[in-house]
């Protein structure tokens, strides 16, 4: 493989990783302002309007969001200090994220956390169906979550098969 076939191959792997490493950034940016994202949520789907309107009962994600956005109102009310547990997952995202530097740097030397990154996403779908149905989360809602670690891994799998293809060369 020619030179300018490696750094090609590493702006792939670069882009790639920069993806993913502002998803986890923006995932957890989402996670400090729950309250008024969820509020703008409710008005831009209409769930506000469906719950309000007597023609025919709301849907069931109309009455879930809604239901979330009282309780987080509520709870941010009365106890905002049990927000703060949305604000450490917001740290540990952009943790994750800053660790993922070390794979953008030098995705050769660092190729174990494309391992890490994989496994981590393969494991938001057990853990967001199990805890989710503990705490009485709806499937759909679930499944959502899971879709986080689903699309997370895409492309750190394909970073990771073209790591090995650039480090086969080397």
């Amino acid at each position: 493989m020619s030179a300018d076939e490696q750094r090609c191959l590493l702006r792939r792997i670069r882009r790639l990783v920069g993806l993913f490493i502002a998803a986890l950034v923006l995932s957890g940016a989402t996670a400090i302002p729950l309250e008024s994202e969820v509020m703008w949520l409710a008005d831009v789907t209409g769930a506000h309007r469906l719950m309000d309107s007597s023609a025919a009962p709301a849907p069931e994600w109309a009455v879930w969001l809604c239901r979330v956005e009282a309780a987080l109102h509520e709870i941010n009310l009365k106890h905002p200090f049990i927000s703060y547990g949305g604000d450490w997952l917001a740290f540990g995202h952009f943790m994750i994220a800053i660790a993922f530097i070390g794979a953008w740097r030098d995705p050769v030397r660092n190729r174990w956390l494309f391992d890490f990154g994989l496994i981590a996403c393969a494991l938001v779908v057990p853990y967001a169906l199990t805890f989710g149905a503990l705490r009485g989360v709806p499937c759909w809602w679930r499944l959502i979550d899971c879709s986080f670690g689903i699309l997370g891994a895409v492309p750190l799998w394909l970073a990771r098969r073209l790591v090995k293809k650039l480090r086969n060369d080397e």
